[in-house]
């Protein structure tokens, strides 16, 4: 996969689905929205699964991320204790 601006060349996967290449740390597909399956350890669950009762929502309103070491998995905003949640 090339930048279309500089031509430098990407890290990319392609779609099992449309043969599509998409950015290395895409989900899903960019052109068909299939999502793109991942091999090696990165995809199987962790031993120490996450307790989804004590997770904490991103603060943000429209994001449907999780906060993790601080910020949020989705959109990145940072989280301070004691933010509206």
């Amino acid at each position: 996969m090339k930048c279309p601006i500089c031509k430098e060349e990407i890290p990319g996967t392609e779609c099992e689905e449309c043969g599509r290449m998409n950015p290395e740390e895409a989900k899903f597909c960019m052109y068909c929205g299939t999502l793109l399956h991942r091999e090696g350890p990165d995809t199987e669950e962790p031993d120490d699964a996450f307790d989804i009762e004590s997770r904490i929502l991103c603060p943000d309103g429209t994001c449907t991320g999780i906060i993790v070491n601080g910020k949020c998995t989705e959109c990145g905003r940072p989280y301070e204790p004691g933010e509206e949640e």
